[in-house]
């Protein structure tokens, strides 16, 4: 493995600074993304308990907050929940976007890695290829196979870009799919809230209210 490395030459020490790169993100990711940890399970059917028996002081808001990200979605709609149902969704929308952001940590990082492996090993061959016609121009041919292991070394390079590049573009396709699914379901579960606030008792009563129209008087016959 190691006379594979010198035989990349220069490039190969990027291509190994990528790789274990995208190794890093793709565990964190991985401990990051789990569902248990973005979405825990029963988590909306307690809040919308909470809710129906009235128990949202803030404490209980706070400490949702801080859970998970679909917890903090709840405790946004929560902190509006006496507004109308639109302001909600906008308060929704928002934070839903600080969210999908932070889920998507260091993905742009990933796809990047993705893209320049192959571009970076490709380097390294063209390279390679450069100092063996270099070699020939001033030594001239020599031995056949000589050249063709020269050529063979010259590849290690290209074949370490795709290596790093493969996993990565795999990975960076998967966390994305993964969060785009997140994102529906907390879509849902925050839904459901809302379907829940509106059902509980005082609800109504706590919103404003619309102006009443004026009634039309009659006109006074003389």
């Amino acid at each position: 493995m190691w006379e594979l490395v010198k035989a990349g030459g220069w490039p190969m020490l990027p291509l190994i600074l990528l790789g274990l790169v995208a190794l890093a993100i793709i565990i964190e990711r991985l401990w990051s993304l789990r569902r248990v940890e973005v979405m825990p399970p029963r988590l909306g059917e307690e809040v919308r308990n909470w809710a129906s028996r009235g128990e949202l002081d803030p404490a209980h808001i706070e400490s949702l907050r801080r859970n998970s990200p679909l917890g903090a979605l709840l405790a946004a709609a929560l902190d509006v929940r006496n507004r109308p149902r639109e302001l909600i969704r906008e308060r929704l929308e928002d934070t839903g976007r600080h969210l999908v952001h932070r889920m998507e940590r260091f993905l742009n990082a990933l796809g990047t890695i993705a893209s320049a492996g192959p571009l970076l090993g490709l380097l390294g061959t063209v390279v390679g290829m450069i100092q063996m016609f270099l070699g020939i121009l001033d030594h001239g041919l020599g031995d056949v196979n000589q050249l063709a292991g020269g050529i063979g070394k010259a590849l290690v390079c290209t074949a370490t870009g795709m290596i790093v590049a493969v996993p990565s573009l795999m990975f960076h396709r998967f966390f994305r799919s993964r969060i785009a699914g997140y994102v529906i379901e907390m879509e849902e579960q925050a839904t459901a809230l809302l379907d829940a606030l509106e059902r509980t008792p005082g609800a109504a009563a706590a919103r404003p209210a619309r102006p009443a129209q004026r009634p039309a008087t009659a006109p006074v016959r003389g």
